[in-house]
């Protein structure tokens, strides 16, 4: 699918989340997503602390690199394409970082209400 032509939650256009790390399902930087990626990668957060705590706690490094699978391992501050469902658990537990709407794919709507999306907020003005 072409970038142009996908949305964000917002309905604009879908903006990059991050290039360094390079993120992404297909490492465009962009949350891009499609019918092969189960995990719905959609949701462009600028990590915490926190979240990398709660997410190596709930079975998910996302602190040790994994250079065989392109993977640099994230610090507090990185953007990175997140998993719609990890982030609703995370916002469940009061471990959700702050989220991008402006690189969050609307296919993220399908796991997470708008609303809460909003409410951790990177980029409204």
């Amino acid at each position: 699918m072409a970038e142009s032509l996908m949305k964000n939650v917002l309905g604009e256009p879908l903006e990059y989340c991050s290039i360094k790390p390079m993120t992404g399902f297909t490492r465009s930087g962009s949350c891009e997503t499609g019918p092969e990626d189960v995990g719905n990668h959609t949701v462009c957060v600028q990590v915490t602390r926190e979240f990398l705590e709660f997410s190596r706690n709930a079975g998910n490094d996302l602190s040790t690199p994994l250079p065989e699978y392109g993977f640099p391992g994230l610090r507090p501050g990185d953007r990175w394409c997140l998993c719609a469902p990890r982030w609703q658990e995370a916002l469940d537990a009061g471990a959700a970082p702050r989220v991008v709407l402006r690189a969050t794919h609307e296919r993220a709507l399908e796991a997470i209400a708008l609303k809460d999306l909003k409410s951790h907020a990177l980029d409204l003005s």
